[in-house]
This record gives C-alpha cells, structure tokens and sequence, in this order.
C-alpha cells in the first residue's frame, strides 16, 4: 500500500537524534560488558591467589612431613598404641570391678588379653628382635644347629637310630595312653595299612625319599596331640571352632536382610542362610588376600613345613594354603611358577586340594550339626599329611626348578580395600551356583539310583537294596581298620561312599540325621567328621583339573595324568586323618564341647535380638 505524502528516501533514512541514541546506547553496552569482564578478571586472580596459597600451604605441609618421616610415623604409632593401652586398661578395670570372679579366656577380657599378648609379641619380634638381632641369631644359633642337623641327618646310622627313637616313643606313649581303651590300637592298624598301600602302588617305590614321610606322619601325630589329648590345645580349638562359627553366623543379618527373616532365621532354608555365607567369607578372604595378609601366613606356614619335612616351597606353600582356601583360589598365589613344577609337585598341589576344605564351605557344614572344631583339627592335620602321601605315592625324581630365594607370592591386582570386597563377593557367585548346582544334581542322581536299585531289590525280595546300603557294606572294612566301633561300620561306610562318589555336602548331610536318629557314637561321629573332610569326589577332579590347566596350559596332559593319583592320595589323607584322630580320641574327650553347636544353631537368633 503506499504512503501518501512520503517518499521511500525520507522513510528509509534515520534523523540525527535516531543516530545519537544507537551510539549512546552501544557505549553503554561496551561499558556494561567492560566492568563486567573486569569483575570477571578480578574473580579469577582472586581464586587464583587462594588456590597459589593452597597451593603453597600443600608444599610447606608435604616438605615439613617429609623431612620429618621418621618423626610422624613415631608420633602416630606411640598415638594409636597409647588408645589402644587406654582402652586395655579401661577393661582391665571393668572386669577388676565387675567381673573379678568370671574368668574365661575364650570370650570377654580374656580374649582380649589373648589377642593383645599375640599382636605386641609380633610387634615386638618383627620390630626389634628381628631388625636388630636376626642376623646375629642366625649366624651365632641357627646356622650352626642348621649345619649340624644336616651333618647328623647324612650319616645312615643316626638316620636310624632317630627313627628307632621315634617308633619306641610312639609304642611307650600308646602302651601307656591306651591302657583303659586298647580298642583305640585298631586305629594304627588303619594308618599302617593306608601307608603300606601307598607304597606298593608307589610311582616309584624304590626313590621313595623317607624324610617327608616320616616327619609327615610324626607332624600329623603331634597336631593330633595338640588338638586331640592335650586338653589346653584342644580348649583353644574348640575356642576357635566357636569364633569361627560366630563370625560365619554374622552373615545371616546380610542374608535376612535380602531374603526375608522367615526364610533365613525362622525356616532356616538351606539355599537363603547357608549358601550365602559363602559371599561374606569369600569378601573377607579378598580383602586380607589385598592387604597381603593371607600371603604373608601362607609362606610363613609353608616354610616351617619346608623346613620339618624337607619338600619344595611350592608345594608347602599350596598345602598350607589349602587349610584356608579352596582348591582352585590357593594355586593363584604361585601361578608364575606352576608350568615350571615338576610332576610330583603338581600331583602333590593336587592331592593337599582334595584332602582339605576351603573356609568359604564350613558353614555349611556346620550347619548339619557337624562339630566346628573337628573341622578346623581336620584342615591342620591334613596339611603335613597330604605332602606326606604324596612324597610315597609320586616321589620326586626331578630337580625344582623353585626355591625360597627365587619364589614370589601373588599381589593381589584391586586397587583398594573396598575393591577387594566387591571382587571377593562377586567371585563367590559362580561357587555358591556350582555348589547349589551340584547339590541338586547329586541328590537327585543318588535318589533316582535308590529307587532303580529298590525295584529291582522288590522283584527278588531284596527291598532294602539302596545305593548307601551297597557302599555301606563296601567300605565296612575300612570304616573298621580306622577304629569306627563294628556296630557302627555301617552307617560310616556309606558316608565315605557318599562323599567319595558324590560329595562331602551330601555326606555331611546325611551324618547329621544319623546323629539325630541316634545311629553313630560319639566316636564313631568323631572319625566319620576327619574322614570325610576333604573334596575327594569326581566333581573337584574335573574342577581341580580345569584350575589348574588355565593356569598351565602348557602342562595340561601332564595335569591330567597326574589327577587320579592325586585323587586318590587325596582319599588316603582324609582316612590317614580320621585313623590318627582315632588313635588319640579318648573316651572322655570325645565330645570336646557343645557350645560350638549351640552357637551354629542360635547364634543366628541372638545376633539378631541384640542388634534390634
């Protein structure tokens, strides 16, 4: 439309006064965004001068430290021992006070005392003693009994007469302990027959090196001295099997928090309280396994078994290992060196796996009413037993290509604590799946078996023919030679075919309802529990094998030869065990306590009470 009156020029061209206002106001714009990149600049060089103060107050305090290492490392141990002597000394006073008249070295101040003693002994050796004195005390003392030791040991004679001297101290104590109980003596006729066997079918029994094997078995006797008939020794075990049933019970707040109060502590269902205990121990193996405290007890361990019974440090390391870990996790702490293991090390390795349980599994063991210290007697008298078979059965022909000196333990790849306590309860899920899994299978196969075997039985009259009751009667003779009461060798026998043709969990699951239905003594209970703990059952061959050929790829066929040896030293261990257990079970000790099987069964219970 048009604009009457205007031309387009006049439209289209701004005034003056229009021109003065744009200029003004893009001046004041300028200014505006001026102050504020100057508001700006003056914010950053203020932050830059805290951060250079910062900066320089971190380097002060990082140089002050630093020149004074030594001094704050003193400051904040005398710190950290001084809260800890206040805190003794406050329960030292509690106790004086209160509970002057209740003493008990298991629980309470007494405990307390226990583990303060042991902590600043190790303090003090590792500190002082060793720092300080260990070389003169190896150069003055225990070289030279070392060197002596050694000149003794080559003579053939004294060789000898320390084996005579052996042998009639073993007669002497016998003769004298079993007086009142001679029927105890069956028991060494069980341990001889095992080690007799294992010569004849020996790999090579004319290179048999006897020095293993007699301080295997001597090692074995004494643990079972110790934790057996020595009252004190078997106190502190029962200690222990009470502690350690504790603090497997603790899982069950975790498990009650996941799966329902009435699965885990009013029903106590198998798979929602005894499976995941698993997860909590195997967290709490990974953490110490991080801060290296696993592999530091291994190789202390594993060097005195070196040193007493003179095998290679790989395969001491392993069999002391083994008393804490499970099968497959213990040969990761020497994985550089397994394809440069001779063949008897690798059928040793194998042999002390089957013979022991992992920790990660005596809560489910526990759970059937198995005594918790036979348990951990057990894994401690199987670790110098199963290097001791193993050195009969595959004697070592070849030269270890390992020692001390060149040997290094396996640091754990997490990156912190919190790390290892993800990864330890992660790694825990395909064992409690294989475990679940096994346990179906098992018992499924074992019931379909029973009743295959029960309707043939039927047609030919024979209707108590079952699959335990023919491994019942297969294994009475050796339920026999170990000392199980002959009423009883029954009922023992098909526990060992159980555990050996399937597994432990099955055969630790029907020993509990034998204890219920009363079928078992306490002593035919006791040698059934050392006979059984180990993980000798096709199933762990397989898993054994597999372990150990994605560690050695290289050595899988010699892996794979080796394994039924192994598999069966692993059984000899097991009953070598249950015999010496046997042996040295007096009628009076056979029931070492009850207050560990309380505690598997109603700890559960008064965790949960105290906590709410």
């Amino acid at each position: 439309m048009d604009n009457p009156g205007f031309t387009d020029a006049e439209i289209q061209k701004p005034t003056n006064q229009d021109e003065n206002g744009l200029h003004h106001r893009k001046s004041l714009k300028n200014g505006n965004l001026e102050a504020i990149e100057m508001e700006e600049m003056e914010e950053l060089e203020e932050e830059n001068a805290i951060f250079k103060k910062i900066n320089s107050m971190s380097k002060e305090t990082k140089q002050f430290f630093s020149k004074r290492k030594l001094m704050v490392r003193y400051a904040a141990f005398g710190l950290l021992n001084a809260l800890v002597f206040a805190y003794f000394f406050a329960a030292l006073n509690y106790w004086f006070t209160y509970n002057r008249n209740k003493w008990e070295f298991c629980d309470g101040f007494g405990m307390l005392l226990i583990l303060m003693s042991l902590v600043y002994f190790f303090l003090v050796y590792f500190i002082i003693v060793k720092p300080f004195f260990g070389k003169a005390i190896y150069r003055l003392v225990l070289k030279p009994i070392d060197n002596i030791y050694l000149k003794l040991w080559s003579i053939w004679i004294c060789r000898w007469v320390f084996y005579l001297i052996l042998v009639a101290a073993l007669v002497v104590f016998l003769v004298i302990d079993t007086a009142g109980s001679r029927e105890r003596l069956k028991s060494l006729i069980g341990l001889a027959v095992l080690l007799l066997l294992g010569f004849i079918f020996s790999k090579s029994p004319t290179k048999v090196i006897w020095r293993p094997v007699v301080w295997g078995v001597a090692l074995q006797f004494i643990m079972g001295l110790i934790t057996i008939r020595w009252s004190v020794g078997r106190d502190i075990f029962q200690c222990i099997g009470d502690k350690v049933s504790t603090f497997l019970m603790y899982s069950n707040d975790g498990s009650a928090f996941v799966f329902s109060d009435f699965l885990v502590l009013e029903k106590g269902v198998f798979a929602f309280q005894v499976l995941p205990v698993i997860f909590f121990f195997s967290l709490m193996i990974e953490i110490m396994f991080h801060w290296g405290v696993m592999q530091w007890v291994c190789l202390k361990l594993g060097w005195c078994l070196q040193v007493t019974m003179g095998t290679t440090v790989c395969e001491s390391i392993i069999s002391a290992a083994n008393t804490f870990l499970g099968m497959s996790e213990s040969p990761l702490l020497i994985r550089p060196y397994i394809p440069d293991l001779t063949n008897s090390e690798i059928h040793s390795i194998m042999a002390s796996g089957f013979a022991t349980v992992s920790g990660t599994v005596l809560a489910a063991y526990i759970s059937f009413g198995v005594e918790p210290a036979h348990l951990i007697t057990a894994s401690v008298m199987s670790a110098p037993a199963s290097l001791c078979f193993s050195k009969l059965f595959f004697p070592e022909t070849e030269k270890s290509k390992t020692s001390v000196d060149n040997i290094q333990m396996s640091k754990s790849d997490n990156s912190s604590a919190l790390d290892a306590a993800a990864k330890g309860a992660s790694a825990a899920i395909s064992l409690v799946l294989n475990i679940a899994a096994n346990l179906i299978a098992f018992v499924s196969l074992v019931a379909f078996l029973n009743g295959v075997l029960n309707w043939l039985g039927v047609l030919i009259g024979w209707d108590f023919l079952t699959f335990e009751w023919i491994f019942g009667k297969i294994f009475i003779p050796l339920s026999w030679v170990m000392g199980v009461p002959w009423e009883e060798c029954d009922s023992v026998g098909t526990l060992i075919g159980l555990k050996t043709v399937v597994n432990e969990f099955v055969a630790y699951e029907r020993l509990g309802k034998f204890k219920e239905q009363g079928l078992l003594s306490p002593r035919g209970e006791g040698i059934a529990t050392y006979a059984l703990c180990g993980f000798t059952n096709p199933s762990s061959v397989g898993i054994m094998v597999g372990a150990l050929s994605a560690m050695a790829p290289n050595r899988r066929s010699d892996i794979a030869n080796v394994a039924v040896r192994g598999f069966f030293a692993g059984c000899a261990v097991c009953f070598m065990t249950a015999c010496i257990a046997g042996l040295l079970m007096d009628p009076s000790d056979y029931e070492m306590s009850s207050n560990s099987t309380k505690i598997a069964t109603t700890i559960a219970t008064t965790i949960t009470t105290t906590l709410a």
